[in-house]
């Protein structure tokens, strides 16, 4: 049997971190024998007290730091460092103010290495398909400061699939908006994403988040950490139908995924806020 085949996306095999103070020596454990894999199209939420090392696992697999040890792949090759194949988003748009919702989408088309072997009437069109996808059509000429949280969030969203990367890292990335426009954006990401089509045409995609009712309603796979230092301390597997809206959420398979997700972090979230 070919063992690419089987071969996982991402693949985390014993992954250890820890961060010297240059000024003290003082070492600090922020994740320990972190191992995960990640199949092709698979969409994984990742969840735990604050200090668990989410955003730290998110930071590794984006190539922005590297393990104190341990084995990072991508395609069974190592991750040395960031790449255009890995997008980025975090909970802070980052939008150009003096671009507007065109010029930020196409950025990365214009100006970097995805656009590079591109005329500029295809990035003009592969611009127009991602405004078009994030439902910000007639919006285009518009600026970030006349534009609502969520349609910032979707502008950066458009920019990062723009890219073509083949990994989404999503840390937070919802965070910032208010409950009402953060449920509709949770459908939206899923749309976007591909839910409807075949897994080898979606997105791999890791998300962090804080909010367990986010993580089930989004996830293939929830996986819960434990703090000090980070470590795995369950998966989940979500297997809710897809396409999902928000009549999932009446599910009682839903309470009880949010309700084993909840015991197993409520005591290590107690503490971290005590």
């Amino acid at each position: 049997m070919n063992g690419a085949v089987n071969r996982p996306k991402l693949r985390l095999q014993g992954v250890t971190k820890a961060f010297v103070a240059p000024r003290t020596g003082h070492r600090t454990l922020a994740l320990a024998d972190v191992s995960l894999d990640i199949d092709q199209g698979e969409f994984v939420c990742i969840v735990g007290p604050s200090g668990c090392g989410k955003s730290t696992i998110l930071n590794i697999v984006a190539g922005l730091d590297a393990p104190t040890a341990g084995i990072v792949e991508k395609d069974g090759a190592p991750i040395a460092g960031p790449g255009p194949d890995r997008g980025v988003m975090f909970q802070d748009y980052a939008l150009y103010p003096w671009q507007t919702v065109q010029g930020n989408i196409g950025f990365g088309l214009n100006y970097g290495a995805p656009g590079k072997s591109m005329s500029q009437a295809e990035r003009d069109a592969r611009v127009a398909e991602f405004v078009k996808l994030v439902s910000l059509t007639g919006s285009e000429s518009k600026y970030p400061h006349q534009l609502s949280g969520g349609m910032r969030q979707r502008v950066a969203l458009a920019r990062l699939l723009a890219n073509g990367p083949d990994i989404l890292l999503l840390d937070e990335p919802l965070g910032a908006l208010d409950a009402q426009t953060r449920i509709i954006l949770q459908a939206e990401l899923l749309r976007i994403w591909g839910e409807t089509a075949p897994r080898e045409q979606r997105k791999t995609t890791v998300f962090i988040t804080h909010d367990i009712e986010e993580a089930v309603f989004l996830a293939d796979r929830v996986v819960v950490m434990s703090s000090h230092p980070g470590r795995v301390r369950d998966i989940l597997t979500i297997d809710l139908p897809r396409p999902r809206d928000e009549s999932i959420r009446a599910d009682p398979r839903f309470g009880h995924f949010a309700d084993e997700i909840w015991r197993l972090i409520r005591d290590q979230a107690l503490q971290a806020i005590a």
